[in-house]
């Protein structure tokens, strides 16, 4: 569904006043709300320069581990021009700091909340945890949702980091307010390295380029817009690309290596380049893939991360290539929302090294190596929407509250292997479906193979209306209780949050909260 500002203002009893007003309606079920500000007052898209975030140090090290603080402060952008937009960001930056880890170098990220005490719009306590998406930490470090970190407190996450490479991002999980602490810019990526992505030739350094894309409203005077009146979703008509708006980078006529994260907080996108090229998917949420995929286009859902090869060498300097979307199903569009960024081709010099994409990644990739035959379990998790609220069989997060955190889905054993078949139905919905702590490799998708793109270990799955995935979990590591959520993060917020426990009958599990934020001052870090 796409639509022109103009389109709703026909449609509005207001009219012409309705420029300076949030136009609200409701269509095919979805309330949907633009800009207060003019069309006229954004940046053209492509004409806003291209920026990555900082990349992040320690404060210290030891022998096994890097130390790291954050603080979770107010802050402002420039995304209109001459207006400051307030905005939530990881030590200010929007989105925060990159974290660069090496594979087996621990790392504990002291995160400090040093947000305001309530919401500047919205009037909410802005109480934060921190889910690092794509780690497997203990459940005390995971940023499960009722771990909460409230304004003056802080706590100390510990990651292990012993995964194979790949592309991960932290962000805010805090109970019934993750969608609008993401929304105020509470989210970076944290890539983590090792030896055998190093060692291929695909680009690296500066040809190795992260895109956090995300999509915002704004108000007239620039402040960000944003309701919690709609439970279905929220889909804003500015598109940002590292928190710019329609950007353009300039490139070398060389291969570039792009880490494509969804950090919006429900739309979807479906990627493709203006020239109709095809991109070489190299890795999915867990890392490199066995080998490349080759696409012309791909669908992305909230939270998946997908490493993607473009190649820029067959075009001519001077020529810009477009990133575009295309609107997947129950996506809500905008006059501009079917662009993203553009990559403006140049004659710049370059260095010639890590230019290729072997036929070969990973071939031994454990969550690929697995094998159907060897699951010892089947179960089926249904993704519904039930008297008015959103469902994991039946389950929302507060009938796990009201059980005192007891009540899950399911009690798999340490190495066990099992199959969830995953069920969308909900209607006209889609859930992107993140199930914590694992891998999974998907299996079918309404009884066909996993798409071309979707042929790597994944964290999270899409599942469109109606839509049926089967996907193969190994419970290798971990001993506790983890969540399932739709990373639609107003679905969460309203309830389709699930968790799971990892049982050990030799070894006692960890409390989730049982490592609870301490308040300020800070001891020593």
């Amino acid at each position: 569904m796409t639509l022109t500002r103009r389109d709703w203002l026909k449609m509005s009893a207001l009219g012409a006043a309705a420029v300076a007003l949030p136009v609200e309606r409701t269509v095919s079920g979805l309330s949907v709300l633009t800009s207060r500000i003019a069309e006229s007052a954004l940046p053209a898209p492509f004409t806003t320069g291209f920026a990555v975030p900082p990349i992040i140090r320690p404060v210290r090290s030891d022998a096994t581990t890097d130390y790291y603080r954050v603080s979770m402060e107010r802050t402002s952008a420039e995304i209109v021009p001459g207006l400051r937009t307030e905005m939530w960001g990881y030590n200010g930056v929007v989105p925060g700091p990159t974290f660069v880890v090496p594979q087996g170098r621990k790392v504990m990220v002291r995160h400090v909340n040093n947000l305001p005490p309530a919401h500047p719009v919205l009037r909410y306590a802005p109480w934060t945890s921190v889910h690092l998406h794509g780690s497997a930490s203990l459940p005390q470090y995971d940023g499960y949702a009722s771990d909460i970190t409230n304004p003056g407190q802080y706590k100390d996450y510990r990651y292990p980091n012993y995964q194979p490479a790949r592309t991960l991002w932290y962000h805010d999980h805090g109970l019934h307010h993750t969608a609008e602490n993401v929304f105020m810019g509470l989210a970076g990526m944290y890539t983590m390295t090792d030896p055998l992505e190093r060692s291929l030739p695909i680009p690296h350094g500066e040809y190795d380029v992260p895109l956090i894309v995300s999509d915002t409203m704004l108000n007239s005077d620039g402040s960000l817009l944003f309701t919690t009146n709609d439970e279905s979703g929220f889909y804003g008509d500015v598109i940002l690309v590292n928190g710019r708006p329609w950007p353009a980078m300039r490139v070398a006529r060389r291969k570039y290596r792009f880490r494509i994260l969804n950090a919006s907080i429900s739309r979807s996108y479906n990627w493709s380049l203006s020239t109709g090229d095809r991109m070489a998917v190299i890795a999915t949420d867990a890392g490199l893939m066995t080998g490349p995929q080759y696409v012309s286009n791909f669908r992305h859902g909230v939270a998946e991360r997908y490493e993607v090869v473009i190649d820029f060498a067959k075009y001519r300097a001077g020529q810009r290539v477009v990133l575009r979307s295309g609107s997947p199903k129950n996506n809500i569009g905008f006059t501009h929302t079917n662009k993203v960024m553009a990559f403006d081709v140049t004659d710049d010099g370059f260095d010639n090294a890590d230019n290729d994409v072997p036929s070969s990644l990973n071939p031994l990739q454990p969550t690929m190596a697995l094998a159907e035959s060897a699951a010892v379990a089947t179960r089926r998790l249904d993704f519904g929407r039930s008297n008015g609220r959103w469902t994991i069989n039946g389950t929302t997060w507060d009938d796990v509250v009201r059980s005192r955190f007891t009540k899950v889905l399911a009690a798999p054993k340490i190495d066990d292997v099992e199959i969830w078949e995953l069920r969308n139905l909900s209607g006209g919905w889609n859930h992107p479906a993140h199930i914590h702590f694992i891998d999974f490799r998907i299996l079918s998708r309404n009884g066909r193979p996993a798409l071309p793109h979707e042929r790597g270990a994944k964290d999270v799955v899409y599942l469109g209306e109606n839509e049926s995935v089967r996907v193969l979990i190994k419970f290798d590591q971990g001993r506790g209780k983890y969540m399932i959520h739709c990373h639609n993060l107003v679905h969460e917020d309203h309830d389709m949050m699930a968790q799971f426990e990892i049982r050990d009958p030799d070894v006692g599990v960890s409390d989730p909260m049982g490592t609870p934020a301490s308040w300020l001052p800070e001891t020593e870090l």
